[in-house]
Protein backbone atom coordinates (compact mmCIF):
# COMPACT_ATOMS: atom_id res chain seq x y z
CA UNK A 1 0.00 0.00 0.00
CA UNK A 2 1.37 3.28 -0.87
CA UNK A 3 1.80 5.55 2.14
CA UNK A 4 -0.37 8.19 2.00
CA UNK A 5 0.93 11.97 0.80
CA UNK A 6 2.98 13.59 3.78
CA UNK A 7 3.73 10.58 5.51
CA UNK A 8 7.63 10.90 4.75
CA UNK A 9 7.45 14.79 6.29
CA UNK A 10 5.48 13.75 8.89
CA UNK A 11 8.26 11.07 9.80
CA UNK A 12 10.89 13.16 9.65
CA UNK A 13 9.63 15.79 11.16
CA UNK A 14 8.78 13.01 14.34
CA UNK A 15 12.74 12.45 14.37
CA UNK A 16 13.80 15.71 14.53
CA UNK A 17 11.84 16.18 17.03
CA UNK A 18 12.50 12.87 18.92
CA UNK A 19 16.54 14.23 18.56
CA UNK A 20 15.67 17.37 19.62
CA UNK A 21 14.05 16.12 22.82
CA UNK A 22 17.38 14.44 23.43
CA UNK A 23 19.31 17.47 22.39
CA UNK A 24 17.49 19.54 25.18
CA UNK A 25 17.74 16.61 28.41
CA UNK A 26 19.36 17.61 31.37
CA UNK A 27 22.41 15.49 30.28
CA UNK A 28 25.28 18.22 30.03
CA UNK A 29 27.55 19.12 26.88
CA UNK A 30 29.94 15.97 25.66
CA UNK A 31 33.62 17.33 25.19
CA UNK A 32 34.48 14.30 22.85
CA UNK A 33 31.39 13.18 20.40
CA UNK A 34 31.24 9.37 19.02
CA UNK A 35 30.09 8.40 15.94
CA UNK A 36 26.26 8.34 17.22
CA UNK A 37 26.43 11.80 18.63
CA UNK A 38 28.11 13.46 15.22
CA UNK A 39 25.43 11.83 13.45
CA UNK A 40 22.74 13.18 15.49
CA UNK A 41 23.61 16.83 15.52
CA UNK A 42 24.53 16.10 11.26
CA UNK A 43 20.77 15.45 11.21
CA UNK A 44 20.03 18.39 13.35
CA UNK A 45 22.25 20.63 10.86
CA UNK A 46 20.43 19.22 7.70
CA UNK A 47 16.80 19.10 8.89
CA UNK A 48 14.89 20.90 6.37
CA UNK A 49 12.42 22.23 9.37
CA UNK A 50 12.93 25.72 9.66
CA UNK A 51 11.23 26.06 12.76
CA UNK A 52 12.66 23.12 14.85
CA UNK A 53 15.87 24.12 13.48
CA UNK A 54 15.59 27.77 15.11
CA UNK A 55 14.27 26.07 18.25
CA UNK A 56 17.43 23.91 18.63
CA UNK A 57 19.30 27.06 18.36
CA UNK A 58 17.51 28.89 20.76
CA UNK A 59 18.85 26.66 22.79
CA UNK A 60 22.46 27.95 22.57
CA UNK A 61 21.29 31.49 23.01
CA UNK A 62 21.86 33.59 25.90
CA UNK A 63 19.95 37.18 25.89
CA UNK A 64 21.56 39.33 27.67
CA UNK A 65 20.46 43.05 25.95
CA UNK A 66 22.42 44.63 28.86
CA UNK A 67 24.88 47.15 26.51
CA UNK A 68 27.25 46.62 25.45
CA UNK A 69 25.98 42.97 25.24
CA UNK A 70 22.97 41.70 22.89
CA UNK A 71 23.18 37.93 23.32
CA UNK A 72 26.16 35.09 23.54
CA UNK A 73 26.23 31.90 21.58
CA UNK A 74 27.38 28.95 23.44
CA UNK A 75 29.18 26.75 21.06
CA UNK A 76 29.57 23.16 22.45
CA UNK A 77 31.55 20.47 20.02
CA UNK A 78 28.09 19.02 19.29
CA UNK A 79 26.47 22.39 18.57
CA UNK A 80 29.56 23.04 16.34
CA UNK A 81 28.91 19.88 14.09
CA UNK A 82 25.31 20.79 13.56
CA UNK A 83 26.46 24.66 12.56
CA UNK A 84 28.98 23.03 9.82
CA UNK A 85 26.57 20.46 8.65
CA UNK A 86 24.08 23.83 8.35
CA UNK A 87 26.07 25.80 6.81
CA UNK A 88 26.64 23.74 4.02
CA UNK A 89 23.40 22.85 3.62
CA UNK A 90 22.72 26.74 3.37
CA UNK A 91 25.48 26.47 0.49
CA UNK A 92 23.22 23.41 -1.38
CA UNK A 93 25.85 20.94 -0.58
CA UNK A 94 24.69 18.49 1.44
CA UNK A 95 27.60 15.88 1.39
CA UNK A 96 28.80 16.00 5.49
CA UNK A 97 29.65 13.31 6.94
CA UNK A 98 32.51 11.96 9.87
CA UNK A 99 35.46 13.64 8.07
CA UNK A 100 33.90 16.85 7.78
CA UNK A 101 32.35 16.55 11.04
CA UNK A 102 35.70 15.65 12.28
CA UNK A 103 37.30 19.04 10.46
CA UNK A 104 34.94 20.93 12.16
CA UNK A 105 35.90 19.86 15.74
CA UNK A 106 39.55 20.25 14.71
CA UNK A 107 38.89 24.15 14.51
CA UNK A 108 38.62 24.14 17.88
CA UNK A 109 39.48 20.92 19.59
CA UNK A 110 38.47 20.11 23.54
CA UNK A 111 36.42 23.36 23.45
CA UNK A 112 34.01 25.61 24.72
CA UNK A 113 33.41 28.67 22.55
CA UNK A 114 31.41 32.18 23.56
CA UNK A 115 30.42 34.27 20.61
CA UNK A 116 29.53 37.72 22.46
CA UNK A 117 27.52 39.73 20.03
CA UNK A 118 28.24 43.47 21.31
CA UNK A 119 26.51 46.65 19.99
CA UNK A 120 28.25 50.16 21.38
CA UNK A 121 26.47 53.62 21.75
CA UNK A 122 26.78 55.15 18.44
CA UNK A 123 28.99 58.41 19.97
CA UNK A 124 31.18 55.94 20.73
CA UNK A 125 35.13 57.10 20.47
CA UNK A 126 36.69 53.21 20.22
CA UNK A 127 39.67 52.82 18.15
CA UNK A 128 39.45 48.83 18.47
CA UNK A 129 36.79 46.29 20.61
CA UNK A 130 37.77 47.12 24.65
CA UNK A 131 39.98 44.61 25.99
CA UNK A 132 36.93 42.86 27.55
CA UNK A 133 37.93 40.24 29.75
CA UNK A 134 34.98 36.94 30.38
CA UNK A 135 35.12 34.28 33.43
CA UNK A 136 32.96 31.30 33.86
CA UNK A 137 32.24 32.03 38.18
CA UNK A 138 30.59 29.76 40.19
CA UNK A 139 29.83 30.06 44.03
CA UNK A 140 33.07 29.77 45.80
CA UNK A 141 35.06 27.78 43.16
CA UNK A 142 38.10 29.60 41.29
CA UNK A 143 36.88 31.52 37.99
CA UNK A 144 37.40 29.76 35.23
CA UNK A 145 39.73 32.30 32.89
CA UNK A 146 39.46 32.21 29.28
CA UNK A 147 42.08 30.23 27.23
CA UNK A 148 42.06 32.90 24.40
CA UNK A 149 39.29 35.75 23.62
CA UNK A 150 40.01 37.17 19.57
CA UNK A 151 37.83 40.72 18.89
CA UNK A 152 36.17 41.69 15.89
CA UNK A 153 35.04 45.14 15.25
CA UNK A 154 31.39 45.47 13.60
CA UNK A 155 31.43 49.47 11.76
CA UNK A 156 28.08 48.22 9.58
CA UNK A 157 24.91 47.05 10.27
CA UNK A 158 24.77 43.17 12.07
CA UNK A 159 23.76 40.73 9.50
CA UNK A 160 22.46 37.17 10.59
CA UNK A 161 21.12 34.16 8.36
CA UNK A 162 18.06 33.07 10.35
CA UNK A 163 19.19 33.08 14.15
CA UNK A 164 22.36 30.70 13.20
CA UNK A 165 25.36 32.56 15.09
CA UNK A 166 27.69 34.20 12.05
CA UNK A 167 31.01 32.67 13.64
CA UNK A 168 34.11 35.06 12.27
CA UNK A 169 36.92 33.74 9.98
CA UNK A 170 40.53 33.82 11.68
CA UNK A 171 41.72 34.15 8.50
CA UNK A 172 39.88 37.32 6.78
CA UNK A 173 42.08 40.13 6.00
CA UNK A 174 41.09 43.08 8.79
CA UNK A 175 38.29 44.50 8.71
CA UNK A 176 38.15 48.36 8.05
CA UNK A 177 36.16 51.50 9.35
CA UNK A 178 36.93 53.49 6.28
CA UNK A 179 36.21 56.15 8.26
CA UNK A 180 32.81 54.95 9.87
CA UNK A 181 31.93 54.70 13.75
CA UNK A 182 32.57 51.48 14.99
CA UNK A 183 28.98 50.23 15.89
CA UNK A 184 29.87 47.25 17.63
CA UNK A 185 31.78 44.13 17.94
CA UNK A 186 32.14 40.16 18.67
CA UNK A 187 34.19 38.03 20.97
CA UNK A 188 35.01 35.17 20.50
CA UNK A 189 35.84 32.93 23.85
CA UNK A 190 37.64 30.05 24.32
CA UNK A 191 37.62 27.88 27.23
CA UNK A 192 39.13 24.30 27.58
CA UNK A 193 35.89 21.91 28.01
CA UNK A 194 37.31 20.11 30.35
CA UNK A 195 37.77 22.79 33.15
CA UNK A 196 34.06 22.80 33.08
CA UNK A 197 31.58 20.85 35.26
CA UNK A 198 29.55 19.42 31.91
CA UNK A 199 25.99 19.79 34.18
CA UNK A 200 27.02 22.93 36.01
CA UNK A 201 25.48 26.22 36.09
CA UNK A 202 27.83 29.39 36.00
CA UNK A 203 27.75 32.58 36.00
CA UNK A 204 29.19 34.59 32.61
CA UNK A 205 31.17 37.65 34.02
CA UNK A 206 32.34 40.03 31.83
CA UNK A 207 34.85 42.95 33.09
CA UNK A 208 36.26 46.23 31.79
CA UNK A 209 39.74 47.07 33.65
CA UNK A 210 38.84 44.80 36.48
CA UNK A 211 35.09 46.23 36.99
CA UNK A 212 31.84 44.05 36.25
CA UNK A 213 29.90 45.44 33.70
CA UNK A 214 27.86 41.95 33.21
CA UNK A 215 26.75 38.96 34.38
CA UNK A 216 24.41 36.31 33.12
CA UNK A 217 23.32 32.77 33.77
CA UNK A 218 24.18 29.41 31.73
CA UNK A 219 22.86 26.13 32.11
CA UNK A 220 25.62 23.68 30.05
CA UNK A 221 23.08 20.61 31.57
CA UNK A 222 20.61 22.05 29.04
CA UNK A 223 23.05 21.83 26.04
CA UNK A 224 24.93 19.30 24.53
Amino acid sequence: MTAPYGFGATRRLAVVCCVLAGTICLSGFEPVLDRRAIEQAIFLGQSRFDAERARFHNGYRLVVARPPVDWIDVITPFYRVALAAEAKARLGDRVFGQREANAALGAAPNLIELVVELTFHPLNNYVGVPAYVMTLNRGQEKPIAAQSTKRYPRFGPRTEAGGMPALPNPNAAPILGNGQPMLGGTLVVQFAADAIDAKGRYDLVMTDGGKEIVRTGVDFGRMR
